[in-house]
């Protein structure tokens, strides 16, 4: 049922590609502000705790962008095909609107 909703809406191709793009961000954001945490911490346990999920957060952004960019939705790289990726998703969000 959701693979027809998604056809109809046109978003066969994208929801993938736009949940894996949001959770990369997420993964990003969680990178930076643990770090952040991590500099503000004064006891050892903390910074201990704040340590270990940074290296979680970290091995979580290197799977995704390793899963992004096999499927072609992340050329990080490659700054010209990044455009096309970019502008293609664009087409689809402004489709969607109209």
């Amino acid at each position: 049922m959701t693979n027809m909703l998604q056809k109809i809406a046109g978003m066969a191709g994208m929801t993938d590609q736009v949940i894996a793009t949001d959770f990369l961000i997420s993964t990003k954001t969680a990178v930076r502000n643990l770090t952040f945490a991590l500099t503000e911490s004064v006891t050892p346990d903390v910074r201990e705790v704040l340590q270990k999920q940074l290296t979680y957060a970290m091995e979580a952004h290197e799977k995704i962008s390793q899963y992004m960019m096999e499927k072609g939705y992340y050329n990080p790289s490659d700054i010209e095909e990044q455009l096309e990726v970019d502008l293609k998703a664009s087409k689809a969000a402004l489709k969607l609107a109209k």
